[in-house]
Order: structure tokens, then sequence, then C-alpha cells
């Protein structure tokens, strides 16, 4: 009995403990009751009846132990208690009460029975046998750390980071960063519905601006990171997959109110006033599960509205490198020159976000169980587009960042036999997104005011002036479970299709960029600053829409369906505690629809740019074995190939910038005084567009730039190596330890293909220029050739549960993850243009914009009636990680090095005595190199991207919850209070995050006779402080429960 006691702490200690491994979940929605019955001696009691009691809803399975003594149920709820009953004709009965099951993972039973001596026994616990563990690197979150974690933003974000191997990036939309890899690979689903951002637009990964349904409506929640399952799909980086919760025979439920206000919050960094404006915030739901028909069929409801604020954030200002004096100056010109108020820098703005579930349970008969999940969110976020260490903008600048989402899903789960189950899923979600500019009204185009280190904005979003999408997504799954003797057969079809309606024409209503230029008077060459340009009135001019000037004529439309079949064995080797789990996925693409043909880029390149993903696919084999080798340690691995998660955005560009339909054209031109170009309509700049600009995009003719789709286009993947253990002490300390390496093929990457090799600089990078499409760009999404990305994630954790009510957990995690392109955008340009490179078509591996290299987690709870039957509960959890790293570069003042819009061109540091460099008369030379040396940059070399580490950040959130009586039996209130980064409010020193942006101006250049000449120095930020996740915020609420 000892050692089943061992191995059942084992393998809850498995799934409870952060950073460890659960089993594997594979995107299901539901849990199963897998077992081995036998009799005295050992033999199998074939023939044994189970019935499997699901408690608060009174529905009931049977099934019989077969000819080897195994028996399984799938298809069950998520959760509990239930009862299982053994009832054998020949051998002592056997109950086993109080059992809670996990999201997708076997509950193991093992049970000896005895002879027929005395009445039926009744056994509680967990018995366990080998079928408990899993494979792979993973984490489960129960019911209780949904309740009780320091939850304040109401987010599974709050609660998923505390593993170690996930990172919750608060500069980025709270972009959830997995092992190091690009959020946008995620997967989010709930009742198996895709909850992720089917197009790729948002950072956070989110379809909506915020977690698309009610925090209350979750059961339990899971994130896998490397699942051996054939049955996983649609991610790389990680899957997080929930559950929601079902009504039961009782009538339960609850309500919340939280609440916070500016007075509630820190408003010091490190000395520094920061200024957070007048706001209030507060979020209130209810949720209630009750029966419409006792035993047979439940309803499951929940509700949340937020009424909130957005902080903004205006680093160079807090930092110092732009005055107010500045932001004022450009301001008066923009009223006086050109009859626009660019607004001001507002403290913050109001939003909102309301969310409806409903869900339906039905308890068919003893063999078939059905359920209904309808999803409902609508809410809205404010950008400042614009805005980190390098840029400011202005109020008018901001846009809406909105999505109306609605979502169905049902399920039918059967028992056919006692041997054979099967699932099938049907689900529909529909989502209206919108990216609204606050000042769209105006009719001005975007501003952008170079002022020597910072650029200053105003005037709607070049990207939001014409930008509309909407999407429909269906999924069917058919899958089936057949069980023989000891082999567990999985199969199944699933078939995702994707229609879309993106219109995005940048530049619809102009952008205007006043940067320095150069100009020769009396022979001497001279800079005009980019603010004295914004006064005199030079700019150049980008102007975009469709030929017929109705952007909707440019809008991209196109549909596909990916489809999958797989199949796998689940094999037990019950003498000696191993599974092993094998199988092949098989996913490829349909599509009929194609871009427009462009004939001139066909010319070009003898291809035509009308590609799609039609007839693309991958098979992907996966192995997985789990072994306990005794009662205390558990070990697992497995080798896979993953695909999935790359954004549609990608593909959709190619539909959107045919270079036929959407038009772009810019030129550099005086928009003021006696010597301004002609305008249309009233003739005002900023209002209206250049004549000639307008008449060659009507012309309809236009040559413009092309996105287009790599002919050999691969599905870009992951090979996956995982190896774990889990070991848990004579005491109850729980150990775990991962390894997780992967392994990229056909990594995603846009190359320029109108560039060829035209010079080379005096490091000797190659510099490249449009020779093939003058003054255009024809984008080629592709894969990468030769060395692709790779990562090594490693991580530990150990957790304990004490007799006297304190659990703790800790955790570390490190990463070391290489990338070819982060791919940070939804846009082809900025996907090309925002990488740090010395070889801007080939750029390399380096260390990824994704890497968080080290990170510490921990979470301490503690429980106490201090008043009898009413628990106070205390709850810590704390963070410390080594931050993103970033790049230093050459400023995209600089010339000689090709287009080098985002300063992307990485810095040559030169020796002291280089002859590659001079150095201008305005350089300071004595403060580069005594940056140079602060910095630790290597001199004579070209910087490696990534290679300045990110700052550490150590932050700990509070909450203290207190029960207290309720109005009847089984009722309770409690109030609680929740402090975020509470240590900032203890000193405002501590708990600062300071990050860097990923591309950092340090030198500006020219070459001249085959040098540098370094004109000057830009002292680039480094990391600078990010002021809402610095501060402290403190939120009270209530809630009841009955």
């Amino acid at each position: 009995m000892k050692i089943q006691l061992r191995k059942t702490a084992l393998s809850l200690a498995i799934a409870a403990c952060v950073g460890a491994s659960g089993a594997a979940f594979a995107n299901e929605t539901a849990s199963s009751v897998k077992g081995q019955i036998t009799g005295p001696n050992g033999n199998p009691a074939a023939g044994t009846q189970i019935t499997i009691i699901h408690v608060p809803s009174g529905s009931t399975k049977t099934t019989t132990v077969n000819a080897q003594g195994n028996f399984s149920s799938k298809g069950l709820r998520v959760g509990g208690p239930y009862k299982i009953i053994v009832d054998s004709d020949t051998y002592e009965d056997a109950q086993l009460d109080d059992i809670y099951l996990t999201l997708g993972q076997s509950y193991p039973v093992s049970v000896a029975l005895r002879s027929q001596q005395m009445e039926q026994i009744v056994v509680s616990g967990a018995p366990i046998s080998a079928q408990s563990g899993s494979t792979g690197p993973a984490s489960h979150f129960t019911l209780d750390d949904l309740e009780n974690k320091p939850a304040i933003n109401r987010d599974l974000k709050d609660i998923i980071r505390a593993d170690p191997r996930i990172y919750i990036d608060e500069t980025n939309a709270g972009a959830i960063n997995c092992g190091g890899g690009n959020p946008r690979f995620n997967s989010l689903t709930v009742d198996g519905m895709r909850m992720n951002d089917n197009f790729g637009l948002n950072s956070s990964g989110y379809p909506t601006e915020r977690m698309p349904f009610s925090f209350d409506s979750i059961a339990q929640v899971a994130v896998e990171l490397a699942p051996f399952d054939v049955q996983y799909g649609g991610f790389t980086s990680c899957n997080i997959n929930a559950v929601t919760k079902s009504g039961t025979n009782e009538i339960t439920g609850g309500f919340f109110y939280d609440y916070t206000n500016d007075s509630m919050s820190g408003d010091s960094i490190e000395g520094e006033k920061q200024d957070l404006g007048d706001y209030s915030e507060k979020r209130y739901g209810f949720n209630v599960g009750l029966p419409l028909l006792e035993d047979k069929l439940f309803l499951f409801t929940s509700y949340e509205k937020l009424e909130g604020a957005q902080i903004f954030n205006y680093t160079p200002f807090a930092n110092g490198r732009i005055d107010q004096a500045t932001i004022d100056q450009v301001t008066q010109i923009a009223i006086d020159k050109y009859n626009y108020d660019p607004g001001t820098m507002v403290p913050s703005m109001p939003v909102e976000d309301e969310k409806i579930l409903v869900k339906l349970d039905w308890n068919i008969n003893e063999d078939h169980r059905a359920s209904f999940v309808y999803n409902y969110n609508d809410g809205f976020s404010l950008a400042q587009s614009d805005a980190d260490s390098n840029e400011i903008a202005l109020s008018n600048h901001f846009y809406e960042r909105g999505a109306e989402l609605q979502s169905y899903v049902a399920s039918v789960y059967s028992d056919w036999t006692d041997d054979f189950s099967t699932e099938v899923r049907v689900g529909y979600s529909k989502l209206d997104n919108r990216q609204n500019s606050l000042d769209a009204a105006s009719g001005f185009g975007e501003f952008r005011v170079d002022t020597g280190d910072i650029d200053i904005y105003m005037g709607p979003d070049d990207s939001r002036q014409a930008n509309v999408l909407n999407y429909d997504n269906l999924s069917l799954k058919l899958a089936g479970t057949y069980y023989l003797e000891d082999h567990e057969i999985s199969f199944g079809y699933e078939r995702e299709e994707l229609d879309v309606f993106n219109l995005f024409v940048q530049h619809n209503e102009g952008e205007y960029r006043f940067l320095d230029t150069k100009v020769i008077i009396d022979g001497v060459e001279e800079t005009v600053t980019g603010l004295e340009n914004f006064e005199n009135g030079f700019a150049k001019v980008y102007y975009g829409n469709a030929a017929s000037h109705n952007p909707d004529d440019a809008a991209g439309e196109f549909s596909y369906a990916l489809n999958t079949l797989y199949a796998q064995d689940k094999y037990e080797l019950i003498d000696y505690d191993i599974t092993i789990t094998a199988g092949l996925r098989y996913d490829w693409y349909t599509s009929n629809d194609k871009p427009t043909h462009n004939q001139n880029f066909e010319d070009r390149y003898g291809y035509s740019n009308s590609q799609n993903l039609d007839g693309v696919d991958l098979l992907q084999p996966r192995l997985g074995v789990n072994w306990i080798y005794n009662d205390q340690l558990e070990l697992r691995g497995g080798i896979g190939l993953y695909s999935g998660g790359n954004p549609n955005v990608w593909i959709s560009n190619s539909y959107s910038n045919d270079g036929v339909r959407n038009i772009q054209e810019s030129a550099s031109i005086q928009i003021l005084g006696p010597d301004a170009v002609a305008f249309n309509g009233t003739g005002q700049p900023g209002y209206d567009i250049p004549q000639s600009l307008y008449d060659e995009v009507g012309q309809g003719s236009a040559d413009a730039s092309v996105n287009v789709t790599d002919p050999n286009f691969e599905i870009p993947s992951e090979w996956k190596f995982s190896l774990g253990a889990t070991y848990i002490t004579e005491s109850d300390y729980v150990f775990n330890v991962d390894y997780l390496y992967t392994d990229k093929q056909d990594s995603a990457i846009v190359s320029n293909i109108a560039n060829v090799q035209t010079d080379t600089a005096p490091d000797g990078r190659p510099v490249y220029n449009d020779t093939l499409h003058p003054y255009k760009s024809d984008f080629l999404l592709t894969n990468v050739k030769g060395d692709d990305a790779y990562s090594h994630v490693f991580s530990l954790a150990m957790n304990k549960s004490f007799d006297n009510g304190i659990d703790l957990a800790l955790s570390y995690a490190y990463t070391d993850s290489n990338d070819v392109n982060p791919m940070t955008s939804s846009v082809a340009f900025s996907n090309y243009h925002y990488v740090a490179v010395s070889d801007s078509e080939d750029p390399g591996v380096a260390t990824s914009n994704y890497e968080i290299p080290h990170r510490f987690t921990m979470a301490l709870a503690y429980s106490h009636e201090v008043f009898d039957g009413y628990e106070t509960k205390f709850n810590l959890f704390g963070q410390a990680q080594q931050t993103n790293p970033y790049s230093y570069t050459f400023d995209r003042g600089s010339d000689g090095l090709g287009y080098n819009d985002g300063s992307r061109q990485l810095l040559y540091v030169p020796t002291l005595d280089d002859t590659q460099v001079v150095y201008g008369d305005d350089f300071d030379q004595a403060a580069f190199n005594e940056w140079v040396d602060s910095e630790g940059l290597t001199r004579g070399e070209i910087v490696d991207r990534n290679s300045i580490d990110g700052d550490w950040w150590v932050t700990f959130d509070f909450k203290v919850e207190q029960e207290f009586m309720g109005f009847a039996d089984g009722q309770k209130g409690s109030a609680y209070f929740v402090i975020k980064n509470i240590g900032n409010m203890l000193n405002d020193d501590w708990g600062v995050l300071k990050s860097g942006s990923a591309l950092q101006s340090a030198v500006t250049t020219e070459i001249v006779n085959g040098q540098y000449v370094y004109n000057s120095f830009n002292d680039p930020a480094g990391a600078s402080v990010d002021v809402k996740p610095s501060l402290w915020e403190m939120r009270i609420g209530v809630k009841y429960t009955f």
C-alpha cells in the first residue's frame, strides 16, 4: 500500500506543480478514467462492472473490465467530485470517493480486489498506475489557482505566468512569451474552440483586446510546450487550453465587484513624479449554474463588464530625452502653419470591455453526452501607435483597437461499446475587428517630425486611415478512440476553414515625414533639421489608394482550409510502468483564391505573384515515453515535429498589396510657401493630397510595390526534443526538471527581391539597392535557407504543501533562443525593415527578440481560519527576470548603407586607430569612446544582433482575502485586496521595469571614399523606464458565492 500511496502523491504533484509536466491535454475539453482491476492473485478481474458517477450532476457511465483486466471511460466532465464503484460477482466490491478529474488527463485507477469475506469496502484517495504520466513539459492550473492567485487583471496570463518558461511582456500588450518563441505562434482553445488571434494582428495572441471570455467561467487551464500527442496542432510556441464550468443539480454561482482609481496607484519612480491623470476603473459580473432538467440538462452562464482606463506612456519625455518646450513648439507650428491641433500628452482615457458566456450540458443517456457553448466579447483599448524610447505620439494620433467576437461550439461524446468511443465537435466564430483613429473625422493625414533624437507623431495613424478586418472561422473535429488489449488507438480528422476580408490601405489620407535633409549652400553641404523642414513645409509625402480613389476597391479577400488526419497508438507496458505514445499527423492546405495577377511583377522576376497555399502539406511524426521508475521517480521524454501558429496576416499581405489594386506613391516636395505644389480638394496640406500623387495613383497603371508568397513556400515547422523527471521525497517535497530543445525548419522570413548588391561597406557588409524595381520594394514571404533558428529551455521547480497551511512553489528557467528574423509585425515592410542586420538579405541566426534568458518565480500561499469556518487567505507571487535584449545600430539618416528606414543597420565599433573610420567635426569622440567602454562593446567588429542584455526586473504581487458569513447555509462572501508590484509601494526604486527598444540608433554615418564618416553620436537610451508596469496598483473587491 505504501507504494500505491507514494505514486498517488507523485501523480498529483506532477499535475499540480508549477513547471511540472501534466498529462497530454491535446486541446481536449473533457477528462477520462482508465485503470486496471485484478483479483487477489493479480489475475485480471474480467467482467467486473465499473460505474462512474459525477456526483454534482448525477450523470452516470458504466463500463466493463476486459480480458486483460483493463477498463476506460472518456468524455467525462472536468472536475468533480466523482464516485467510482467496482462491482464484482466474484470478489469484494470496492468504491473510490472524492475523485477530481483534470482537463485532458486520464485519471489512473488500480484496484486489487479481495475474496468475498466482508461487506463492500470504501476506498478514498487516488490509487495510481502507470497511466498517470505524460511525455512533455507542461503546467496545469486548477480552479483553486484561478480563485486564489493574485490575478489583478482577471486574466489567464496572471495565472500561467507562474510557469518560469512563460513571460508576460507588459511592454508589448501583455504578449505571452513561451520559451523564447514568437507570441503569434501560440494557440488558445476554450472548450475546443480556437480562441487565438487567427489573423495575427495582436501581440497579445488574443483575437480581441483582452481575454475573450469571463475569468469566472473557467474551470481549469493547461499550458503545453511540447505535447507528444498528434491531436495537438496549430502552434509551435505553446498551446493554452481552457475548459469552462458547467451547471449541476444544485443552483450555484456568484457575483463580484472590484474597483481602483488613480489614488490607489503609485505616482513616483526613482524619485520622479508620474502624471496618470484622474481616472477610476471598476469591474463587475456574475456566474450561475443550475439544472434545467435534473440529472439531464444543465445551464451555466457568466457575465463580466469592465469600465476602465488606459494609462499612456511617454517614455522619451519621462526619461528627459525631449522637453516640453520642444513639444510645445511642434504643436504651435502644427496649429499656425497647418491649421491642425495635434492634441496633447493626455495621461489616460476611458476604455470598456464586455463578456458573455452561455453553456448547456446534456446527459443524453448513459453512453452519450453533449454540450453547447456560446461566447461573446466586445471591447476596445487605445493605442498610441508610435510610442517607444525614440518616439512620442500626441493624442490625436491615437486609435481605437477593438473587436467584437462571437463563437459557438457544439460537442458530442459517445461510448459505443466498452472499447470504442468518439468525439464530434463543430465550431464557428466570427470576428469584426476595428482600428479607428480617434481623429478620423478631421480627414487629416499623419505627420512625423524628427526633432533630433525623438520623432513626434500627430494626426490619424497612416496604417489606420483605411483599415477594416472581418473573418469567419468554421471548424470540425471527428475523433475516435479504440481500446485493444493494452493499446489505446486514437484517430481523427479535423478541418478548419478561414474566410477573411482585410481592408488595409496605408497612407489613404497621406503621410508626411519631416526628416533631416542635406542641401548645398554656396557650395557647402549643410543639414536642414526635421524641425526646420516642418516649419518651412518640406516633406516626403506618401499617398496610397485604389485607382478609383475608393479604398474598398483595394481590399484583400481570401479563404483557405487546413485539413488534418492523425493516428496514434498509446501502448501500456503495465508490468514495467512504461507508456509509449507514437503517432503521425498530416496537415494540408486547400484554397481556390489567388492574389490579383500583376504582369509587371511577372515580367521582372519570371513568375506570377498569384500564389496561394493550395497543396502545401506537412507530415509530423511524434514519439513520447513515460516511465514511472519507482514510487518516487517519474521519467519522461519525446521527440516530434510541430507546425502552426504562423499568422495568416503574412499570407494576407499578398492579397492586399498586389501592386495593381493597392497603389502607393511618394515624393519629396515643398508643401508650404510660394514654391508649394498643388493639392487636390481645398488645397490644404495635411487635409488634402498633392495633386501629382493623386493623379499618379488615379492613372491605374502605376507599378507599385508588391507582396508575394514564394511559389515554393513550405509550412514552417519545429522539431522538439524533451527530457524530464519528477521526484518526490519522503517528506513530500516535489522536484521537477525539464529540458526542451527546438530545431526550427523552414522558418518564415521576408526578402526584398528588388534588391541587388551594388556596393560593399568599409566593414565588409553588403550594400543593396532596389535596382530591379527602383524606388519600390517587392517583398517575398519565403523560408529561411541555410542555418535556421533553435532554442534550449531548461527548467527546475519545487513545491511543498506544509501541514501548517503554507504552500510554497519555487521555479527557474534558462532560455537560449535564437532566430533569423523575429517577424514582429503584421506588415511585410516592417518585418523586413525592423530587424537589426548587417546583411538585410541574409540576416543569419542571432539571439531572438523574445529571449528571456533567466526567470525565477515564487508562489507562497497561507490560509487560516481566524473565524471558525471562514478562511483568511494570503497569496504572494514574485518574479525576477532578465528582460529582452536589444541592438545598437546606425541611424536611419545614415548614407551609403542602402535603405535604412528603421535604423536597422548594426553598428560598426571602430578600433581607437581604425583606418576605416574618420570623424566629422561635430562628432563627440570622447563621449562615444566612453560609451563604448561602458557598454563593453568589442572594437573592430560589427555588433551582433540583440547582443545587449536586458535589465533585471523583480516584482511581487500580493492578495489578502477574508471570508465572511453568507445569507444562507452553503453561501459565503469575501472581501479582498490585491496589490500589484507591492515593492514599488514600499520604495519607489523597487519594482521598476526598464527595457530597451529593439533598434537603438547610436551613430549617424555616411560613406565617403571607401571610409565611414561618423558625423554624430546619438547617445542611445539603452534601457528606459516603462511607467505603467513599474508603478504599484491596488484593487479592492468583494465576491459572493452560493
